[in-house]
């Protein structure tokens, strides 16, 4: 991971304040991290993030996601933004070889991470209870679709986009459609993302147990219990005769859409100024816990007016009266956003090809300087000497044997300029 250091910015009052970065708070834990694609990836960049040693190991040919597009001279930035600051080691788990470095690497670890389905790691000779066995603080993080206890289906393919329906997810979402009568086609994978979230603070938890008792854990997470846990008001809806109350939807504008927030007596008597509509402060529909049940009949009236408004007058007009309120932005526009850069949400990333933007961890310590200016995102096999011989503390030769039987690959290439 790159450390360039931070010039002073006699711009920023609070500058001095982050002179000097803080010890980042995973230094000195060592992470192996056998996840592929998403859910897992993400989970150990945020570990890394935050100091942690990450070594993601990959098979022969690297994982998947190093060949998916958007690809910029051949190397993919998908696979950028999930493993930038990671190291990469070669070992062929399908080889005894391999999997006898692979626990060598274990033993000595503090967090392992995978997600595979349920039985893969055991066939695999790292199941839970024997990485545990000769590594008794390890905290074994998995991650899977289902979860490794108590269902009997746990051992089902999953995917987020099948995980999204499975769980009621996507349907929740519909019934919050007026014009729509078909779920919604899916891209973002929601189920991922907040697993790999999830598995962030059980690994964490266990950590700090850790440093009490001296024991590790198993980490259990499942995308289908995270995607659960979006359904608050849902679930308990479902448990009840009340209807789904009224959706927050776009507004319409002259020329778009903006998402208007209003969720307090407050924000009507700002609106109902806007709006020169004085009664609206003493409509009863609007008072109190009211207002949530009838905010479909409050945003049609605001639709009354931002329909004679462009976007940009109807935005700066309702925030300014102090009402959340924004227009509609893609992605693209968040790569220009200068308030995310300044806060340091946009970072650098760099590979063989050039350098890149990626989004940091959404975790800050208030007061302390940011992470490393640039995340460097290795060549496949850059690093399998390295923690071979550092971590699982074996000879140059034992490594030349494995490479030479293929149970290993040292592909490092002149990475960066």
């Amino acid at each position: 991971m790159g450390r360039a250091g931070r010039g002073a910015d006699l711009s920023d009052p609070l500058a001095a304040t982050r002179a000097a970065p803080a010890a980042q708070p995973l230094e000195g834990v060592v992470v192996i991290d056998f996840s592929q694609v998403m859910a897992g990836p993400y989970c150990t960049r945020l570990l890394a993030e935050m100091g942690a040693e990450v070594v993601k190991i990959e098979p022969p040919g690297g994982e998947a996601v190093r060949h998916r597009a958007p690809l910029y001279r051949g190397r993919s930035r998908y696979f950028g933004q999930l493993n930038a600051g990671k190291r990469s080691a070669v070992l062929d788990l399908t080889h005894e070889g391999g999997r006898e470095a692979a626990r060598a690497l274990v033993a000595e670890a503090d967090v392992l991470v995978e997600n595979f389905r349920p039985g893969v790691m055991s066939r695999l000779g790292l199941a839970p209870r024997a990485c545990r066995s000769t590594n008794p603080g390890l905290v074994y993080c998995s991650i899977s679709g289902y979860g490794h206890e108590g269902r009997p289906d746990a051992q089902r393919p999953a995917v987020a986009a099948v995980v999204h329906a499975e769980s009621g997810y996507d349907l929740a979402v519909l019934s919050y459609q007026r014009e729509h009568a078909d779920p919604a086609a899916t891209g973002v994978f929601v189920a991922d993302v907040l697993a790999g979230a999830l598995a962030l603070g059980g690994i964490l938890a266990a950590l700090r147990r850790r440093d009490r008792t001296g024991e590790g854990a198993h980490v259990d997470i499942a995308l289908t219990d995270a995607m659960l846990s979006l359904l608050v008001e849902e679930i308990q809806t479902a448990q009840s005769d009340t209807p789904i109350a009224p959706p927050y939807r776009p507004v319409r504008t002259s020329d778009g859409f903006l998402m208007v927030g209003a969720f307090s007596p407050r924000h009507v008597v700002a609106l109902a100024e806007l709006l020169e509509l004085p009664e609206l402060a003493q409509d009863a529909r609007f008072s109190g816990t009211r207002l949530r049940g009838h905010l479909g009949a409050l945003l049609d009236l605001v639709e009354t007016w931002t329909a004679g408004h462009s976007t940009a007058e109807a935005e700066a007009a309702i925030r300014a009266n102090g009402v959340p309120c924004s227009r509609y932005r893609t992605a693209k526009d968040q790569l220009d956003d200068e308030a995310l850069r300044s806060r340091g949400v946009l970072r650098t990333a760099r590979d063989a090809a050039g350098a890149f933007t990626i989004v940091a961890s959404a975790i800050r310590f208030a007061g302390e300087a940011a992470p490393p200016e640039a995340f460097d995102v290795h060549d496949l096999g850059t690093h399998t000497r390295d923690v071979l011989e550092r971590l699982a503390v074996y000879e140059p030769a034992r490594i030349d044997d494995l490479i030479a039987r293929s149970a290993a690959s040292d592909q490092r290439t002149k990475e960066f300029s």
